[in-house]
Parts: structure tokens; sequence; C-alpha cells
């Protein structure tokens, strides 16, 4: 025997010590005032058990408390326990191209919500994560805390996407440094496809490390845009709008790896069709040994004493002379309890022998006290078709007699089979065929077996059937979400030819009025050359006395002929056309 907190035994031993020399040296006030012979005429005595002889069976009772605390034991075992378990590697894209909204909300966010759902399913296993696009982010190295996992995965969001394009190469290195101790390297990619088109020195990369990538498509055929955090589209240098789509040459990678390619479904049945090939493809590796120890546990035999003499300390025992009494009374009590239960055991038995098991039943629980009474009573439910409750009263029966336990697990085997658990009942049959050969136990053996390989077969066409319905329906859900998408894309292509026929609209009408202004201009230009003409004539006829007769006429000859110059300078303030 050792002690598991044997410092206990030290640290209490002293106060204890103290406590009983202050009780023992202490005297009660009222000592103070009387002699000892005088005192001793007061007091009442106590024949039983004075007081020197209640402190003792205390402090008894105090060292067996401390001796509990200490923790007593004995067939001390140690233990080793090692588990096993399936390590993998989730990377998921976070290029600008994940913003795309082909899948809604966007890919960034339905690849995350498949993340989380890829964790509920991991309970068992251990799991890292990691971001990339043109460089690899740790988000968490492998870790079978998944709760707080998840915790960090709840926390991204779309701020968290970084580089145009993405490069699976830096995943797959990344998840190589964090898979180095494994012997199955598994990395689960969730990914629009990324913009490679030739995965040939991924391949060689993942192969020479041997690494085995499987791939969530997280994106649809359909080109879409890239709306940007404040709202606006990514452009090319030639300010015209990227748009992205599923590539589906990454599919080249997963089959060329030893892995496998899934395209998303609105349900879990990528995510657990992924892990089940996780599983199929990857060997278990044992984990570090945890050692434990055993013991068989003393302290409740010392508490138990402890507080029996404190019950005994605090009390005042009965009077010797009662006692006889007092055991009379118990062994009347039991005497008479035993003819009483014979007597119903005979009403009990007469009873099932009529088939009043009803009546029975109520006899037989007045008496369950033993082995052969839970029987009875477990048969008497049995009868009454009340089998979860003859079930619990047949496991009842702890018998090292053969014979009733051959009964029993015979019994059982036909409870479990009306509750329709069958292979609980072939397990029931098969034990009481080991103690004994009976041919109905065989019979009923035979008939169980045979009704369980019917029901498992019809099972295995029932959840044939459920899947296959699944998948219909996932499909069609699918196929539903694809035209709606279509449907909205299209609906987008012609309010953005409405608006650019409105635009080009617009732009006729300014056009169109710059011309009429330009034509307006134009005519009240002319307008003021004809009456700039006008005024000239009118000055040359004022003059017309004053010249002589020669230039008169070569005046008017030229005026007639219209052979006067006429000088034009381009106004760049007005772009008038014409200016004397």
């Amino acid at each position: 025997m050792e002690f598991l907190y044997p410092n206990v035994l030290f640290f209490m031993l002293i106060p204890t010590i103290l406590l009983a020399f202050f009780i023992t040296t202490n005297k009660k006030n009222i000592e103070n005032f009387f002699t000892k012979e005088a005192l001793g005429k007061l007091t009442v005595q106590n024949k039983y058990m004075n007081k020197n002889i209640r402190t003792i069976l205390f402090f008894i009772a105090i060292l067996l408390m401390i001796v509990s605390l200490a923790r007593p034991v004995i067939d001390k075992k140690e233990k080793k326990i090692q588990q096993e378990k399936i390590s993998y590697v989730i990377a998921v894209d976070i290029s600008k191209s994940m913003l795309a909204q082909d899948v809604k909300p966007s890919r960034f966010i339905f690849a995350k919500n498949k993340l989380l759902k890829l964790l509920d399913l991991s309970k068992d296993k251990e799991v890292a994560v990691i971001l990339f696009s043109n460089n690899s982010y740790i988000l968490s190295p492998l870790t079978k805390d998944i709760d707080s996992l998840k915790n960090i995965v709840k926390r991204i969001d779309e701020r968290y996407t970084f580089d145009n394009g993405s490069n699976v190469k830096v995943a797959i290195k990344t998840a190589k440094k964090l898979l180095r101790y494994m012997q199955h390297k598994n990395l689960v990619i969730l990914t629009d496809g990324t913009d490679q088109s030739n995965f040939k020195e991924d391949i060689e990369l993942a192969k020479k490390d041997n690494i085995s990538i499987y791939t969530i498509a997280t994106a649809t055929k359909n080109k879409t845009p890239i709306k940007l955090k404040d709202g606006s589209f990514l452009t090319d240098s030639n300010d015209s709008i990227v748009t992205t789509s599923l590539n589906e040459d990454i599919k080249e990678l997963s089959l060329n790896t030893n892995g496998a390619y899934i395209s998303y479904t609105l349900d879990d049945y990528d995510v657990s069709s992924i892990l089940n090939q996780v599983e199929k493809n990857s060997t278990k590796q044992k984990d570090k040994k945890t050692k434990f120890k055993i013991y068989t546990e003393l302290f409740y035999y010392p508490l138990a004493l402890a507080l029996v003499i404190l019950l005994i300390a605090f009390s005042s025992l009965p009077k010797i002379k009662y006692l006889p009494f007092v055991l009379l009374v118990f062994i009347s009590n039991d005497a008479k309890a035993a003819i009483t239960d014979f007597q119903t055991i005979d009403e009990a038995t007469n009873a099932y022998k009529s088939q009043k098991y009803k009546v029975a039943e109520k006899k037989f629980k007045e008496i369950a006290k033993n082995p052969q009474g839970y029987y009875n009573l477990a048969n008497s439910q049995y009868k009454e078709k009340k089998y979860k409750q003859a079930l619990n009263s047949y496991k009842k029966v702890v018998t090292t007699n053969n014979d009733l336990q051959f009964k029993k697990l015979h019994n059982l085997g036909n409870t479990y089979t009306k509750l329709n658990k069958l292979e609980d009942a072939v397990k029931m049959y098969e034990k009481a065929l080991k103690i004994k050969d009976d041919k109905q136990t065989k019979e009923n053996l035979k008939i169980v077996k045979d009704a369980l390989k019917k029901q498992k077969n019809k099972n295995q066409q029932n959840k044939k059937d459920k899947q296959q319905n699944k998948n219909k329906k996932n499909q069609e859900n699918k196929n539903k979400q694809q035209d709606s998408q279509n449907k909205e894309n299209q609906e987008n292509k012609n309010k953005q030819q409405q608006d650019k026929n409105q635009k080009d609209k617009q732009k006729k009408s300014e056009q169109e009025n710059k011309q009429e202004k330009q034509q307006s201009k134009q005519q009240k230009n002319q307008e003021q050359q004809e009456k700039q003409e006008q005024n000239t004539k009118s000055q040359i006829n004022k003059k017309k006395d004053s010249i002589s007769n020669r230039e008169e006429k070569k005046w008017l000859r030229q005026i007639d002929n219209d052979n006067l110059g006429v000088f034009i300078k381009k106004d760049e303030e007005s772009k008038s056309n014409t200016k004397w």
C-alpha cells in the first residue's frame, strides 16, 4: 500500500497535535469557579461514555480522515495507450479571382464554409490549414484541437485575398514541411482552378514528395467579372474588365498524384466524398504512447470508519438491556417477511400458469430479490408483451447456475428479436449455445440470422436508393442554380448593352447640338459679312462726289465685278471662321 499524497500526513499532523494539546489542557469556564469536589457533585454523570472517551474517539476520527485525504491505494499499475491518426493539410486559394461571385456569396466565402465543414468531419484527424496565392501563409500547423481551429477560420474574410493569380507549387512545398514526419501526405485544395494551363511541374513536385492532392472546385464554367472591395471590377492594363471561370485543367494535378477531383455541391456530398477518399488511400499512423497509472482506491474505508466513530462520539449509546428486544424485533420482521414471500410466490406461480400474466407480474415484482425472482418477473413481462421491461428484468438475473443462465440468455435472444434488435439476439443465442446444445435455440438462431441477412440487404438497397435520389436531387439543384446564374448573367449583359446604347444616343445628341451651334454661328458670321459689304458700299457712295469721274468709274467697275479683296484671320479665342 502507498499514499498518493503523503505530504498531507505531515502537514496535517502538526495542527492535529496542537488541537489535542489545547483541548486536553484547557479547562471549561465553570471549572474556574468551583472546586473539583463541588463540580463532581453538581455534574450529572454518564455511565456509558465520559468526556475523555469522547475526546479520544474524536481524535481517532480526525486521524482516519487525514489518512483518507492522503489517498491510500494498492495494486498500482501503469498502462500505455497509443492512438492512431490520419493527418492532412487543407489549402485555400486566396487569389483575387476568388472574389468572383458566380458562386454565392463569393468563391472565397463558399470555400471558407466548405473548409469549416471539412473540420466538422475531421474530429478524429490531425489537420493543418494554409492560405495561398502567389505566396503561401500558414494559418495553423497540424493540430487535433479542431474547435480552436474552427474559431480561427471563422475570423478570416475577404480582406485576406492578396495577389492576382495563384501558384499551387507554393502550397505543395508548405504542405511538405507540415507533413514531413507523416508516412502518407495528403493535401486538400479549395480553389477555382488557378490561372495555370500546365501543371506538369506541380505534378512532378508532388510525386517527388509523395503528396496526394485532392481538389474541390469552387467555381463555375461561366466567365464572371471580379468585384473588388470598393465595388469596382478588376481591369487589365488596357482598362478592360477581367473575367474568370473554372479551370478544369487542375483535374490532371489530382488524378496524376493518386488523389481525387470533385466539383462543388450545395450539400456536403463533395466534402464527405473527398474525406472518404483520403481515409481509403491512407494508413493510420501510430501516435506517441500515453502513459497513465491505475490504482485500487482505499480512502473510503478510513473515511467510513471515521464517520461511524464521530457518530458514536457525538451521540448516546442505548442501554444494554434493550438490545435483545431490538434484535428480536428485527428477527421477527425477517421471519414474517419470509413466510409472506412464500405465499406470494405460490400466488404468482398460479397466476402465471393460469395465463394471468398481469397479476403474475405484480406478484413477482413484490418478491423479486434474487436471480430466480427477476427471471420469473421477466417471463411475466414478456408474456404481457412488455419487451423493454422484460429486457431490463432479464439483465438483472446474475447467477452461477448454468441452467438458469441458459434460460436467461435464450429468453434474452427472444426479447431482442421482438424488439427487432437482431444482432443482439444472435449474440444471446450464441452465448446460450455455448452453455447448452439446445435444438430450439439453434432453430431460433437460424431464423434470426436469415432475417438479419434480409434486413441488411434491404437496408443496403434502401441506402443505395436514398443515395441515388440524393445525387439526382443534387444534380437538379445544380442545374437549377446554373440556369439561374445564366439568366442573371444574361440580364446583366442586356443591362450593360442598354447602358451603352443610352450613352451612344446621348453622345449623338450632343454632337447634333454642337453642329447646330456651329451652323448658327456660321450664319451669324455671314450676316455680319453682308452688313460689312453694305457699309462699304455706303461709304463709297458718300465719297463719290470727292473723286474724279475716272476714279469713280474705276471703283464702280470694281464693285460691279466684285473684285475687292477680303482679308481673313483665325481667331483662337472665339474659334470664329473669319474676321475682318
